[in-house]
């Protein structure tokens, strides 16, 4: 409600000014233009977003210089400091880097974002940029129309983005020019602290409208270029700008973990430090740049040079500052803002927040986490299901020893456990991966449609233990030799699984872990007891009754399709194995038909060995349960 009313509030004014002055529609079409001009650059630059950005954040911010580094040319390039903003807390939350890094491009940012006034005032106000303008614009929309090709339509609207920046710059330019002959906005000027605080203010109120504080700037210096504002007035409004773009990353942050939201709180306190010191400072801040412009060979009277000169000086005296408590700051948001512990009862999502929808790759990686951790949630429900600890399966004791000596039941309750820890996560990937399917390309959804599957696999395989795990609570330790070593035998071959997929192993490389997969899949052929004639063997020797054959040649399937579902799902999750095993170019659906035809083969097939067994015995048939 609230925001309505504002939206009407700055429509009526808009609409005042219109009535009033023929040039206030042309500064505000220049703004208009100006702020589209920011859109389209940031829409062109998410299309780069897949894979550059990433790449490069994840190789150039492993020390607080090199995020120093990123956040500045990342800034100067996109020349939008809100857009590196909400990608580093998209990144942050992903857990791609940490919050000392996140903050370190953060301070990179500021100074990248003094690069605009340094263009707008060094060239923007001495050139016709609107006969560059006009060029792009029409580049640049002919390749966004070329939609096959996601990267030539990124560079399209990058084109646009510039050619309506620079119209922008052009349209402002020219409003003010228009205005100074009839109208002096100078007589609005505050002279001294008093105009100095008011400016900072209407700053600050600028840049949070327009949710930019590039386009704060540019109307700064045009109206600066123009005598329309004070040289002293236009600083403050420098000032205000900066404070103003925390509210960016703030909104940012909202659907953001609690990483996210500590970097924006960062954010808003190296705004609000840098702010104060250059007001407090203002004097010393004005004789210096005064000094550097003198050393720079900028004349005394060009004050939109100056004022570049100022926001670049303000902004690094900031950074400087800030640089050395960047570990202090850490451990403050730590503290402030801390993770919420849920109840044990509860399992929640640790990594999907909405931040990371807005860059697909980014989300793909934040699934790809959560699937992970679904994974380990599962590992512990089939760990017990089969009546063992995960730090036995995940030692490097003998299997078979510990096997030996797991002769208590855990007593463990699948279904109960299904609901409360993997039930959330699997419903919470499938809606986030509905939302984050529209902005994909084909290869993204490939890599989707993987993750995707590994999360049915793991459910699959945590139901298909739930219907063995009463026969395993009861063989295991039964007085039949046969029998016990029969589940026994499906115990280790499962526990011996678990151990390759959930243990850490320094010495086992991730083509290493393939191999083992492989052999593994190999040797489940071996492992069945009806192909090797085990069960026909262990009947007709009268080893064990035809109740024994019935419930282990069923087990012996859920236990091939609980590993074979872990296995799949392993290929899938591991982007290195993935490459090689699962890129089937087949779709979804018809990989999930694959699926449900092996496990109707199975069910046929044990109705077909069911019936055998029934012969041997003379026992009137029935079907599996």
């Amino acid at each position: 409600m609230k925001r309505n009313v504002l939206l009407l509030a700055i429509f009526a004014l808009l609409t005042y000014g219109f009535w009033v002055s023929p040039d206030f529609k042309t500064i505000a079409a220049g703004v208009a233009l100006f702020l589209l001009g920011m859109f389209a650059l940031e829409q062109g630059f998410k299309a780069f977003s897949g894979g550059v950005l990433e790449t490069f954040l994840k190789t150039t911010t492993d020390t607080t210089w090199k995020s120093l580094g990123f956040g500045i040319v990342s800034t100067t390039l996109m020349q939008s400091s809100s857009l590196v903003s909400v990608l580093t807390i998209s990144f942050l939350s992903a857990g791609l880097i940490a919050l000392s890094q996140g903050i370190g491009i953060i301070f990179g940012a500021n100074l990248g974002t003094t690069t605009g006034a340094w263009l707008v005032a060094g060239l923007g106000l001495k050139v016709d940029i609107a006969a560059y303008a006009m060029p792009m614009l029409v580049f640049g929309v002919i390749m966004v129309f070329q939609k096959s090709n996601a990267r030539l339509q990124g560079a399209g609207w990058v084109l646009v983005g510039m050619g309506f920046l620079f119209l922008g710059i052009a349209y402002m330019k020219g409003g003010f020019e228009a205005a100074s002959g009839q109208i002096d906005l100078a007589q609005f000027a505050v002279p001294g602290f008093k105009g100095l605080l008011i400016y900072t203010a209407v700053g600050i109120i600028a840049t949070v409208i327009m949710q930019s504080s590039h386009a704060t700037l540019i109307l700064a210096i045009t109206a600066l270029a123009a005598d329309q504002v004070t040289y002293q007035n236009a600083l403050a409004l420098a000032i205000g700008s900066n404070v103003g773009t925390t509210i960016t990353a703030i909104l940012g942050s909202i659907n953001a973990s609690v990483a996210g939201r500590r970097l924006a709180v960062a954010h808003l306190i190296f705004n609000l430090i840098t702010g104060t010191i250059a007001i407090v400072l203002i004097g010393q801040f004005t004789t210096a740049v005064d000094w550097i412009s003198a050393a720079l060979g900028i004349a005394g009277d060009d004050y939109t040079l100056k004022f570049a000169v100022f926001h670049t000086l303000f902004n690094l005296v900031g950074v400087l500052l800030m640089l050395p408590f960047i570990g202090v700051l850490v451990a403050f948001l730590e503290k402030l803002l801390r993770e919420k512990v849920e109840p044990e009862e509860t399992t929640r999502v640790l990594f999907l927040n909405g931040s990371a929808l807005q860059f697909p790759d980014t989300a793909l990686e934040v699934i790809q986490k959560e699937t992970v951790h679904l994974a380990f949630n599962a590992f512990e429900i089939l760990a017990h299901a089969l009546n063992l600890k995960r730090s036995e399966i995940t030692s490097s004791g003998d299997i078979n020893a510990i096997l030996a000596r797991s002769t208590d039941r855990l007593g463990t309750n699948i279904r109960e456990l299904y609901r409360r820890k993997v039930k959330p996560l699997y419903s919470a990937i499938v809606d986030f991966s509905a939302q984050a399917e529209p902005q994909m390309d084909a290869t993204q959804l490939q890599r989707l449609n993987q993750l995707k599957r590994a999360n049915w696999e793991i459910v699959n395989a945590i139901k298909a233990m739930g219907e063995m795990q009463d026969n395993i609570d009861h063989y295991m330790n039964a007085q039949n030799e046969y029998i016990r070593g029969e589940y026994n035998g499906i115990r280790l071959n499962i526990a011996m699984l678990l151990r390759i997929l959930f243990r850490f192993d320094d010495s086992l490389s991730p083509g290493m872990k393939r191999e083992r997969l492989r052999q593994l899949q190999q040797s489940l052929e071996e492992q069945d007891v009806v192909s090797n004639a085990t069960l026909d063997k262990l009947i007709r020797e009268r080893r064990i009754s035809s109740d024994m054959a019935t419930s282990l040649m069923n087990d012996n399937a859920y236990a091939y399709e609980t590993q074979k579902y872990l296995m799949d799902a392993a290929l899938a999750i591991l982007p290195d194995i993935a490459a090689i095993d699962t890129n089937t170019g087949l779709s979804e659906e018809d990989l999930n038909k694959q699926i449900l035809l092996r496990r109707d083969e199975i069910l046929d097939q044990l109705r077909k060995d069911e019936a055998r067994i029934d012969a041997i015995t003379g026992r009137e048939s029935s079907h599996p349960g």
